[in-house]
């Protein structure tokens, strides 16, 4: 088999695909009756912003590790960018001739297009790499622990991702030395290192970095086997003082705060205006007519950097004192009949729109708890408070995976928290919609929790 260099072609994967974007956005621009006057200024304004765009929102910082989600993730976020600066255009440079619907249908057509060809590269890279082995990167790993393992079955079963894992070093053995470790890796031609950080000591850490440095090789460490729950490390310098932010928040981004703000308004504003208005008044009756009560149910929870807010919801219980204190039980004789069905459904959450409207909760985001509840896994729970740097949500990743409702053992909660960590760390408009199909599927089809 023909032996691939790494970096031989893939260098030029980037510079081709923008070189091809820029083809298609140009050359469709003729395929439409736009009624450009002066085409050449056009020309040059949507390549140039095209161009910053891009740049700006790591267009085409797509790896072979990279999610399919985080691929429609950036065309979503693109285009849609795109589009504002596209219309700016007719604004700009006073040109009311332009066609404003046949400009929308060459967005439309130009996102389909390039999306096509994306998704084309990023799938036929990945076959050339599990079917026939090229652009592969040889690298070993250098420890001994249930996360090496994990990492070094990740290699072997994914063959997409390129990699060709060639040797494990066990640094807990007695005959464990990085020179050999070295010797090694020059004479097998190997890219890249993995070690884990907790097994070796400052001074083994500080030879391997000098090494990779020296020899042009990629180092890359692994998380110690702590709880350790944040995936990204934000890498800044101040003036010239490197800085190590531990996770990257994505919705303090102005950009993707007013963009999740928008959904959340639109999104809460149909739900009021079409559903909530015509069944508010039926629960009404129905809500009194079973037992003596409000028809709504109102609770302090911490939401956005831990603030207090009132949470609504539909009355689904009898009017009792422990409601403030004591989550919902499987066969709870407080909960009413109708509050039974309405919890089973999902229904006794629609009143949180109207939080979602006012500002105090997003569609999507970490579950909010009871203040009293808050204060307890804020003590018991690692990272509990990291789910407080967002908005708290109606839904949220947690709950469509399983850990919704009760909490009845400590893995409950504490993989409650991991999945919100990553929620935090990970957001996207695409993932939020995501989580809003799988709630809606598991309302239909009902939950073992959801009592």
């Amino acid at each position: 088999m023909t032996k691939f260099k790494k970096g031989r072609y893939s260098g030029f994967i980037k510079p081709i695909s923008c070189l091809f974007d820029l083809l298609v956005l140009n050359y469709m621009v003729y395929l439409f009756q736009i009624n450009l006057i002066h085409p050449y200024p056009f020309h040059i304004y949507v390549s140039l912003f095209w161009l910053i765009l891009s740049f700006h929102n790591k267009f085409y910082e797509v790896y072979r590790f990279t999610r399919i989600i985080q691929i429609i993730s950036l065309l979503i976020k693109q285009i849609i960018l795109f589009s504002i600066i596209i219309y700016a255009y007719i604004g700009f440079f006073k040109q009311p001739h332009l066609s404003r619907l046949n400009l929308g249908n060459y967005l439309i057509y130009v996102f389909f297009v390039l999306s096509f060809f994306k998704f084309l590269i990023y799938f036929l890279l990945n076959k050339y790499r599990s079917a026939f082995g090229g652009n592969f990167r040889n690298v070993v790993v250098i420890g001994e622990n249930e996360k090496t393992r994990q990492l070094i079955n990740t290699f072997n079963v994914r063959s997409d991702f390129g990699y060709k894992f060639k040797k494990q070093f066990d640094s807990k053995n007695d005959n464990f030395s990085l020179e050999d470790c070295f010797n090694y890796v020059i004479e097998n031609d190997i890219h890249e290192i993995y070690f884990s950080i907790a097994e070796l000591n400052n001074q083994q850490i500080n030879h391997l970095i000098d090494f990779a440095d020296n020899n042009l090789r990629e180092l890359k460490f692994i998380p110690d086997n702590k709880e350790i729950f944040s995936k990204k490390i934000k890498y800044e310098y101040y003036d010239y003082i490197p800085i190590l932010s531990l996770r990257n928040i994505s919705l303090q981004e102005p950009i993707n705060k007013f963009l999740k703000r928008l959904f959340d308004i639109l999104l809460s504003s149909i739900i009021i205006f079409f559903v909530l208005s015509w069944l508010t008044p039926i629960l009404a009756i129905i809500i009194k007519l079973e037992s003596k009560g409000p028809v709504f149910f109102k609770q302090s929870r911490n939401g956005f950097n831990y603030e207090e807010f009132h949470c609504y919801k539909f009355r689904s219980m009898t009017p009792n004192k422990d409601a403030h204190l004591n989550q919902a039980t499987k066969g709870d004789n407080r909960i009413t009949k109708v509050g039974a069905f309405i919890r089973k459904t999902s229904i006794d959450e629609l009143p949180q729109f109207f939080n979602v409207l006012f500002g105090d909760m997003s569609v999507v985001g970490p579950r909010p708890h009871m203040v009293s509840h808050t204060n307890m896994y804020a003590q018991r729970v690692d990272k509990f408070m990291v789910r407080h740097f967002v908005k708290p949500g109606i839904t949220g990743l947690a709950q469509t995976s399983g850990y919704r409702g009760e909490i009845e053992q400590d893995k409950d909660i504490v993989n409650r928290v991991k999945y919100d960590i990553f929620y935090v760390e990970n957001w996207s408009l695409l993932l939020d919609l995501k989580i809003i199909v799988q709630t809606f599927v598991n309302a239909l089809k009902g939950e073992e929790k959801a009592y």
